[in-house]
């Protein structure tokens, strides 16, 4: 049954390319990827490394033997997982093989080639066999999912019955200054700043773009329900700036 285009698929990089929203996807990162884990930390004032761990701290409480990491980008957190006692094979995939590029040479850099293998795949067509993994995990890679829909059931599809689900993704704030100092940063500065370090015209506007469009909180949780997932839940990180999302098979 064809996916009903949602809002959020409808946001691109580049409105003006006549190519799909995950062929701009790829060709945005591949462009961006020698710039992105320092854009990454900068622009978030390196606050985004304690919004992984506390995923990775929900991670452990499950005790997974395995870990799918959907748009694993340059690895961190996937990197970050390696620390979780008993998880032994970490599998990340991405769409940009010059993000893969660099999240091996990271992993290299810290002797764990034996704990985590990158390849390059499709999150909405997860080249694994069913109830193949213990926790499937994605830092802030949904929203740029040409298919939502495609991709939460194939998440549901390879987690194994009882898995978990654990998603990083960023909201905007709603309460009061936050949301308007927030707004600014994001619409004004964020673009700009980014413009001037990575070179590419519009991938540092996409990403405000993208998150206005996309279903935060309840809304999402609503399609994780909808793709199958047992009790899925959001909880607000740094006042609203970014959700973390837990679910189960």
């Amino acid at each position: 049954m064809e996916e009903k285009r949602t809002t959020s698929s409808l946001v691109v990089p580049d409105q003006g390319s006549k190519l799909s929203k995950k062929s701009q996807v790829t060709d945005m990162f591949d462009r961006i990827a020698g710039k992105y884990d320092f854009l990454n930390h900068f622009l978030s004032l390196g606050i985004d490394k304690t919004w992984r761990k506390r995923a990775i701290k929900e991670l452990a409480k499950a005790q997974p033997n395995n870990l799918l990491d959907i748009a694993t980008g340059t690895a961190d957190l996937a990197i970050g997982a390696s620390e979780v006692k008993g998880l032994g094979e970490i599998v990340g995939i991405d769409i940009s093989e010059g993000m893969l590029e660099l999240g091996r040479k990271k992993i290299e850099q810290r002797g764990l080639a034996d704990r985590i293998r990158l390849e390059k795949a499709d999150g909405e067509q997860i080249p694994y066999p069913n109830d193949h993994f213990d926790a499937v995990s994605c830092a802030y890679g949904v929203r740029n999912f040409e298919h939502l829909e495609a991709g939460i059931q194939e998440m549901h599809r390879v987690l194994k019955p009882g898995g978990l689900l654990v998603i990083l993704e960023f909201s905007q704030p709603r309460a009061f200054p936050i949301k308007q100092g927030y707004a600014f940063y994001f619409k004004y500065m964020l673009p700009a700043i980014g413009r001037l370090f990575s070179r590419h015209q519009s991938a540092y506007s996409y990403l405000p773009a993208s998150v206005a469009a996309f279903p935060q909180g309840k809304a999402f949780c609503d399609r994780l329900r909808q793709g199958g997932f047992r009790e899925p839940r959001a909880l607000s990180l740094s006042f609203g700036v970014t959700h973390l999302y837990l679910a189960r098979k």
